[in-house]
């Protein structure tokens, strides 16, 4: 979740596996029951979902990290005063590592729900455990050992698409070059053509799998009927959304939150927050999210992630009087209010091929994978917005050089001064005032071999030998899933709120709200898209009052 280096988890390993006391133990037994293991029982078992946090009271609990090809690492064995978990047993997930019983061991269980219960009861208590699952899910990211494990080519399309989505998803895996390893050529060799194999923790084997499938066998895609009625449905996890589900639930309403594709929305993809409030030395986009991530699981908050929405029926006729949201998969999950929060998509230029380079050395995103596959080259960026300049700058740090192009005369118009500063004192980054993108150059097969640009003022046109595009051009409101309800949208495609007499961040259509960048007026800021998130809950209070009343 939060970006922490090798070397300062060596630092923290007390933080990471703290002892608990008699006092401690006492406050967690009012939530949890004894349980007694016989020595060598297999108590959690990566890729199942495990019984929850156990606190060792006698015994010693051995962890270890295995991968999909069998490859046990071991991190920790856990005595007396220790607890086993990290931040997926607070929802239920599938284990990430496996526990066995070294000895006979008696243990305190303290299943999700539980230890969602003791982290808000026990504030100093809760405080240290939380840190302490945050801390382990890091580690694990960090090590690379844990996981399903990716073979094949490092560079390839698909291997850079997975590994955004595990990442974005807070979610550890294992890469394995299949040129550098003989074993993992010879098992990529049996299953024929194909750019990824994926190995999952129950020993699964994916070619090529999308999103969908490989969240399948992780265990985080869950198809169990939907027979919950929620106060509030939250279409979309990035800021908004997160900041809602946190004030929502911590507030006492049953939440659900929804996204197709994982936590964070854009922002979670930005390199550098610099101008959020309270973060004088900045934050990464993921770390910002994976904190409100942790925190809306902590107050209960359901995660359906990664779930399409594809509709929503409006018309209450139904025997609970519910708005229904249609899901991709068949399933109708049902709501006493929804939160349109899903952001927008991002904006693609009218450029010939583009669709072809896509994932293949066009990039709507700039993490830690792509800067790899820049690595002392040349590259492309478009766009003059906050996100295009946060993007250059990180890039600029791997890449030899950024080329930025942009529409206008200067970038003062549509970005902070703070980065305009900063991109002014980078010598490797060169600015193309007046300037588009033309074409593409290269094959789909083996990525983008060139880019060309065209000046509007000179008339003159520039190729340049880059394998790697960045594109912040802006975005395109993801309001599709809202057109059966008939909210009412602008000119643009966003959502309208606060007209006819409804609240401030209600849409046209009773009891649907609307907040982040897919309302029509917002800032497009994190900090404002925060800011809405917890506004409308107020308003959700207000909505729902008359109903509460009536019960």
């Amino acid at each position: 979740m939060a970006q922490t280096g090798p070397t300062d988890m060596d630092s923290r390993r007390h933080q990471m596996f703290p002892v608990l006391g008699d006092a401690d133990l006492a406050r967690v037994a009012r939530f949890g029951t004894m349980e007694r293991y016989p020595d060598g029982t297999r108590i959690f078992t990566a890729g199942e979902v495990g019984p929850g946090m156990l606190v060792v009271l006698h015994g010693v609990i051995a962890v270890s990290q295995r991968d999909g090809l069998g490859h046990v690492v071991p991190i920790v064995r856990q005595g007396p005063g220790e607890f086993t978990a990290e931040v997926g047993q607070l929802s239920g997930r599938p284990a990430l590592v496996d526990g066995h019983a070294e000895g006979d061991v008696e243990a305190l269980v303290v299943p999700p729900a539980s230890l969602r219960a003791l982290l808000i009861a026990e504030a100093d208590l809760g405080e240290r455990i939380t840190r302490a699952l945050i801390l382990r899910r890091v580690a694990l990211i960090e090590s690379g050992h844990s996981g399903p494990v990716l073979l094949g080519d490092p560079d390839a399309a698909d291997m850079a698409r997975l590994q955004n989505f595990l990442r974005r998803n807070g979610h550890p895996y294992h890469l394995v070059d299949a040129s550098q390893d003989p074993d993992a050529a010879a098992v990529l060799e049996r299953y024929g053509r194909c750019q990824v194999l994926v190995v999952c923790p129950d020993g699964s084997v994916l070619p090529n799998p999308g999103e969908d499938a490989l969240a399948r066998c992780l265990g985080m895609f869950d198809s169990t009927p939907l027979d919950t009625l929620y106060d509030v449905a939250i279409v979309g996890a990035g800021p908004a959304g997160l900041a809602a589900a946190v004030y929502a639930a911590s507030e006492g309403l049953r939440v659900a939150v929804l996204d197709c594709r994982a936590f964070g929305g854009q922002a979670g993809a930005s390199a550098r927050i610099e101008n959020y409030l309270g973060f004088p030395t900045g934050i990464s986009g993921q770390a910002l999210a994976g904190r409100a991530f942790v925190q809306a699981q902590k107050f209960g908050v359901e995660m359906l992630i990664p779930v399409e929405v594809v509709g929503l029926d409006c018309a209450r006729d139904n025997p609970d009087g519910a708005l229904h949201l249609r899901l991709a998969d068949g399933r109708v999950l049902r709501s006493r209010t929804v939160v349109a929060a899903s952001g927008a998509r991002y904006r693609r230029p009218t450029v010939p091929r583009l669709a072809e380079f896509e994932g293949r050395g066009v990039w709507y995103w700039a993490s830690a994978i792509e800067a790899k596959l820049c690595s002392q080259q040349e590259v492309a960026l478009v766009g003059g917005g906050n996100s295009a300049g946060q993007a250059a700058v990180f890039l600029s740090q791997h890449a030899a050089k950024v080329s930025v192009l942009i529409r206008g005369p200067s970038l003062a118009a549509s970005m902070s001064r703070y980065l305009i500063e900063r991109i002014e004192a980078t010598p490797n980054i060169a600015l193309h005032p007046y300037t588009e993108l033309l074409r593409l150059d290269g094959d789909p097969a083996t990525g983008l071999a060139g880019a060309f640009w065209h000046n509007r003022q000179s008339g003159e046109d520039y190729r340049c030998d880059t394998r790697n595009v960045f594109l912040f051009i802006g975005a395109d409101p993801e309001t599709g899933w809202l057109q059966d309800c008939g909210v009412e949208v602008d000119h643009a495609g966003f959502v309208c709120t606060g007209r006819h007499g409804a609240a401030p961040l209600e849409a046209s259509v009773a009891g649907v709200f609307a907040i982040g960048d897919v309302r029509s007026g917002s800032v497009k800021r994190v900090g404002g898209a925060i800011g809405e998130g917890a506004a409308a809950v107020a308003q959700i209070h207000r909505h729902l009052a008359p109903a509460t009343a009536a019960t």
